[in-house]
């Protein structure tokens, strides 16, 4: 049986990660799956993660509902973790972000590739997923179970997905390995940029076969333990690393 205890305190380290990296501000979340029961997973309730502490943390099912039937405020858009659980076994955590560095990419048909080698996990071209393809006019948020599930399905078997005029959603075997994505997706969208911008369009990508050997490193890549400590202590986090797991 998993330590979940330990990891309610991962999550909470990784909220306040991200918050530091500003991948999330006061919007945007993070999930982990309950590793003693995959048809659940755990989520704060409805605050800004920087501010995000062990209380907070609640446990949903796949369909998003809160699983001990508290009254507490959930984030509205909870259905992305349901339906990207519910639809890969073998992601483990989730993280949705509006880092301003993807939009350009949802909105035009440039597509974003993987060319900076921290950021190969995003593969060779990450998927845009358009709500009002399926739903028409919305808020943008994915506000249900059904458009939880669009969303997965765009995203498939990818460790991100675009989501147009919106942001990302982005999917790890680990927290470790979620966050590396969710931090260096961004900053990879805004390399991407600026070399289309001195070199006319022609950019030097990430082969597939480059990917799939950065992907044999296993979840996060080799030196995920180095990038969390400096990413806790950026976050004025250290104490909440468990060094015992070196």
């Amino acid at each position: 049986m998993a330590d979940i205890d330990e990891l309610i305190n991962e999550l909470v380290l990784a909220n306040r990660i991200l918050a530091a990296n500003g991948v999330v501000d006061a919007f945007g979340h993070v999930s982990v799956r309950n590793p003693n029961n995959p048809n659940r997973y755990f989520l704060s309730k409805s605050r800004s993660p920087e501010l995000v502490d062990r209380e907070d943390i609640l446990e949903f099912d796949l369909e998003s509902r809160i699983a001990d039937g508290r009254k507490e405020p959930a984030y509205h858009e909870r259905f992305i973790h349901g339906g990207v659980y519910e639809a890969n076994p073998e992601i483990n955590a989730v993280v949705h972000s509006h880092a301003l560095d993807v939009l350009p990419f949802t909105l035009t048909d440039v597509p974003l590739r993987a060319c900076i080698h921290t950021a190969s996990q995003i593969g060779e071209e990450v998927p845009v997923w358009d709500i009002r393809d399926k739903f028409g006019d919305t808020g943008l948020l994915v506000s249900n179970v059904d458009q939880g599930r669009d969303l997965a399905r765009t995203m498939g078997k990818n460790y991100a997905a675009l989501m147009r005029g919106h942001g990302f959603t982005a999917a790890g075997r680990n927290l470790g390995e979620v966050l590396k994505i969710s931090i260096y997706l961004p900053q990879n969208a805004k390399v991407q940029k600026e070399a289309m911008m001195l070199g006319g369009g022609k950019v030097k990508f990430l082969s597939a076969g480059e990917i799939a050997v950065r992907d044999s490193y296993g979840p996060g890549g080799r030196d995920l333990f180095r990038a969390m400590a400096y990413w806790a202590k950026q976050a004025g986090c250290e104490h909440m690393l468990d060094y015992k797991k070196k």
